[in-house]
């Protein structure tokens, strides 16, 4: 019975484990998914963005983030900053209003919801007489004008959203000084702008959707001007000396209108199509932005030509003789201009355009000639093409990290230089201790590398590997070329674009050496490239060679896309990652498994078919191993196999059931009366379904059968210096696992350097290891004497770890889906084993090895395995005793994409995508971790600092 018992409590080891291991959400890179609305404080100079899901993030400086849940997790209609406080109001769609501050704890400022407000109409109204339209935060601070869709607009008083019923501005109110031939023509409808005067805070402009715009005294509480619009209006803006204001309607047409001093009624001074004559899309927002020099700056989202253009999501900028219309490649939410907000200045002198589109955030420099586009230090659009594959690599040496900046830098030539203009708040977290780089495989054939080291989260080079292959568009090709005379001028901006020339040019694998400068990529089509860092541009031939993984072994014949096609002759590449040799596999599956060994010159790569070793200092093929089993006839059925196989064995289940019923009845069926047999049939289809219900949640591990698909499917490959054939001599090993839960390893003979490109490097199967359950397995990892992990290529050669313990007996720790198994070496005799929770379906799908530092100590450090499984929670095990030290819930079972996604780092964080757009980091350790620290300082107040700060999101409400 001892073994039954719970092992005693050891108070020390938890203490420790305290100092060593905590779970932390820090913070989300990328681009928002969804958004859906756009705000921006002159006076913080802070932008905010709002989500459909419910969520809203605050951008200012590199560095300064704060991010904000409606618990109703409703859409974010409209967001609007007080003026001259640290406060803003969001609109949700479900008419509710939420007031946020920005408020210091414990030295960091936090955004807080302080209140929230629905609008409520008197008893038996309908619904849209309080259906919110259009919000005006008031320079007072002390109010909210609210419009809504009954034409009515109703004041509540701040911060305690308090109606001031006697200051509600009826529509009857408003048609009282409005022609009487114009009130019996149209309604006031909804209203669809509120604009305060620039120079009279108690005047208020309103706009409804009719056309009809009213200016409002508020201190005598009748209209002043009244102005007859003939289209339906969509927005307005006001001046900065407010002697005129636009008004932008739905047939593409804006219309500038003067106000008098006195109460004259003049006409419109001016009534445009930008792009007329031909019936136009309705322009959504419109700037006026005077300058220096006389001539202004005319900014309109939409107005395009709807025949030829009505697909178009635009903005266009018009200055004198330049004009522009920015193409972007999704939707426009909003955007907003950045100009001097000083209420002493004269002119306007706008400096940058920053634009919310659905996928992306673009910002335009107005102040440098061509108008180029600004590059982002953070809020990068992460799926420009959509992310096939991460890997991350921890503490890159500088001149690594020198040389893909200076790469990086040779790429953006084309941005502004001009200074982040959204600049608010100072990020007073700690710089962060190390350079970190996070690589993304993209479906285009591309990979990104991002500087991960803190909160931003920064492109850094962009690698294409499109040049090596022949695809249907031409690399030379420039999208952004125009005719000299072609209107209207379009220009397109951005760097979102989901479409791939060819699916095959996917990135699966990527493996960065940080030492050497040695980078392998491999791709859906069994392309793997090994490339090098050069700092100039090259021309030069890529060697190219084959790998037979089914090694003509008859019958099997492969039914899925065809290899790519090279390009013949010499290929030129830009500074940066270049590739000099390229590996085949045969049949062109997709590369599942990729192992480079920097040292020995080897790159090893598996498919579902096999795995070969290449030697690339020799450009020559070292081995290739057939992994297949005779009934993996799906493997050879290109990728939607899984789902054919899904669909097989569904059919297989029901039919069993079905023979089951018939043979059922076939045995009662000379005895018993129909009752008894129908009373049986009935508890059969009770088991059968509760067999089906539980089987995922009771299955223990258990042996499977050989003829599962996919057991030749290589999961893992690894490198090392091992004890494989005897106790006395180490020699270098790789190391491949299957799905069939079968370990496959090679003894390597890698000549020594001064002959290493006389003699080729051989391979001998030493061992071969056949896991008793066949789960498949996920990751190999030998220890050393001391049960520490193997260093990493030339990591010792660099000072950067100890040398490997070679006196005393090495282990082998082979994880598989189901269990961990450490095996002694080299007799590969079981020596230790640790069984998931088979009662749950636990089952491991990502694994590594993290250090852990203890936060109390600098002197203590261990190595733990990072587990993620596919309930989402992350699993954190001891070596090489395999203890379960701590469990923590991460992902939710449900996001499958989520967990394929994860990957760790080598000092205990991790990413995931929350979306296409989005990685959320998270932290495992209490010593490392890397999450948004900032200051928000109130500046001091100066009137009118809130002129022309309104977000503009009015439309949206109406027309979602």
């Amino acid at each position: 019975m001892r073994r039954f018992l719970r092992p005693g409590h050891d108070p020390v080891r938890e203490r420790l484990k305290r100092d060593l291991f905590q779970f932390n959400k820090t913070v989300e890179h990328g681009f928002p998914h969804q958004p859906s609305a756009l705000g921006y404080s002159p006076f913080l100079r802070l932008m905010a963005i709002g989500t459909r899901s419910g969520a809203i993030k605050l951008y200012g400086a590199p560095g300064v983030e704060f991010m904000g849940l409606h618990e109703e997790n409703n859409t974010v209609m409209q967001i609007h900053f007080i003026p001259d406080q640290c406060q803003l109001v969001t609109l949700l769609d479900d008419n509710s209003l939420h007031l946020w501050s920005l408020k210091q704890h414990s030295g960091a400022s936090e955004l807080r919801e302080e209140h929230r407000f629905t609008l409520k109409g008197p008893p038996g109204s309908p619904p849209s007489a309080t259906q919110i339209t259009a919000v005006l935060p008031h320079s007072s601070r002390e109010v909210l004008y609210l419009g809504t869709e009954s034409g009515n607009i109703f004041v509540v008083e701040l911060p305690t959203f308090t109606v001031l019923e006697d200051r509600t501005i009826t529509s009857e109110a408003v048609l009282q000084r409005v022609p009487e031939d114009y009130c019996n023509r149209r309604s006031c409808e909804l209203v669809e702008a509120l604009r305060e005067h620039p120079k009279n805070p108690d005047q208020i402009l309103i706009g409804y959707s009719r056309g009809l715009i009213v200016l409002w005294d508020l201190q005598n509480n009748k209209v002043t001007h009244h102005f007859l619009g003939s289209q339906q209006l969509e927005n307005l803006y006001w001046q900065r000396d407010g002697s005129k204001f636009i008004s932008c309607h739905c047939d593409g047409s804006y219309t500038q209108w003067p106000v008098s001093s006195d109460n004259r009624q003049p006409g419109p001074l001016e009534n445009l199509v930008p792009y007329g004559p031909f019936p136009c899309k309705a322009i959504s927002k419109i700037y006026w932005q005077t300058t220096k020099n006389g001539v202004p700056y005319i900014i309109f989202q939409g107005g395009m030509p709807r025949a030829s253009y009505g697909d178009r999501h635009s903005i266009s900028v018009v200055h004198g003789s330049q004009q522009t219309a920015f193409d972007f490649t999704s939707r426009v939410i909003d955007f907003f201009i950045i100009f001097s907000s000083e209420p002493t200045a004269e002119f306007d002198d706008p400096s940058a355009m920053v634009v919310l589109a659905e996928e992306e955030l673009v910002v335009i420099d107005l102040k440098t000639a061509g108008w180029p586009a600004v590059h982002p230090p953070y809020l990068a659009s992460l799926h420009c093409s959509a992310i096939t594959c991460s890997h991350h690599v921890s503490n890159i040496p500088l001149k690594l990290w020198e040389r893909i900046i200076s790469a990086g830098s040779k790429q953006n030539i084309h941005y502004s230089n001009m200074p982040w203009p959204i600049d608010g708040g100072t990020n007073i977290a700690p710089d962060p201790p190390q350079r970190d780089l996070l690589l993304t495989g993209h479906e285009d054939g591309t990979v990104r590398f991002w500087d991960a080291s803190g909160v931003c989260l920064h492109l850094l080079y962009k690698l294409s590997t499109v040049r090596v292959f022949l695809t249907d568009a031409d690399p030379n090709d420039n999208m952004n070329t125009l005719g000299e005379d072609e209107w209207p001028p379009l220009r397109k901006v951005g760097t979102f674009d989901p479409y791939s020339d060819d699916p095959r040019l996917g990135i699966q694998k990527i493996y960065l050496c940080k030492y050497s400068g040695y980078l392998a990529v491999a791709g859906t089509a069994g392309q793997v490239l090994v490339m090098e860092l050069n700092d100039e541009d090259a021309e030069h031939v890529v060697d190219h060679a084959e790998a037979d993984l089914l090694q003509d072994q008859e019958g099997y014949r492969w039914k899925g896309h065809e290899k790519l096609k090279t390009r013949d002759g010499a290929v030129r590449f830009e500074a940066g990652f270049q590739p000099f040799v390229l590996v085949q596999c045969q049949p062109p599956a997709v590369v599942t498994s990729l192992a480079l060994h920097s040292e020995w010159k080897l790159v090893a790569f598996g498919t579902s078919h096999g795995f070969g070793l290449f030697d690339h200092q020799q450009k020559r093929l070292v081995f290739v191993k057939c992994t297949l089993h005779p009934s993996d006839q799906l493997a050879l059925e290109g990728p939607l196999s899984r789902v054919k196989s899904l669909k097989k064995s569904l059919r297989q289940s029901f039919r069993r059931i079905r023979r089951s019923r018939v043979s059922s009845r076939k045995r009662r069926g000379g005895s018993g009366n129909a009752s008894e047999v129908q009373e049986a049939n009935a508890k059969f289809d009770q088991d059968a379904l509760q067999e089906m219900e539980l089987a995922p949640v009771q299955r223990k591990i258990e042996a499977r059968s050989a003829e599962d698909s996919f057991t030749g499917f290589v999961r893992t490959l690894y490198f090392a210096d091992t004890f494989l054939r005897d106790s006395s001599r180490h020699c270098p090993s790789l190391w491949a696992g299957t799905n069939g839960g079968t370990v496959y390893a090679f003894c390597l003979r890698v000549p020594p350097a001064e002959r290493r490109m006389d003699e080729p490097v051989r391979a001998e199967q030493a061992k071969e290891i056949q896991l008793m359950h066949r789960a498949p397995v996920v990751g190999i990892l030998v220890l050393d004497g001391r049960s520490t992990p193997l260093p990493e290529p030339l990591e010792v050669a660099h000072d950067l770890s100890k040398s490997p313990d070679m006196q005393g007996s090495h282990q082998l720790l082979v994880v598989s889906e189901e269990q961990f198994k450490v095996f002694t070496l080299p007799k590969v005799s079981s020596k230790l084993k640790l069984k998931l929770t088979a009662l749950e379906g636990c089952r491991v799908r990502k694994v590594t090895v993290a250090n852990f530092g203890s936060c109390k100590t600098d002197d203590y450090s261990e190595n733990d395995l990072a587990v993620l499984t596919n309930l989402g929670d992350i699993q954190i095990i001891s070596l090489p005793f395999l203890k379960l030290q701590i469990r923590y819930p991460c992902i939710r079972k449900e996001d499958v994409s989520g967990i394929a996604s994860c990957v760790f780092t080598k000092y205990g964080q991790g990413f995931y995508l929350i979306s296409p757009s989005e990685f959320e980091r998270f932290s495992l350790s209490t010593k490392w971790l890397v999450e948004p620290r900032c200051i928000v300082d109130m500046p001091e107040v100066t009137s009118n600092n809130h002129v022309h700060n309104k977000s503009g999101m009015e439309n949206a409400a109406r027309k979602s």
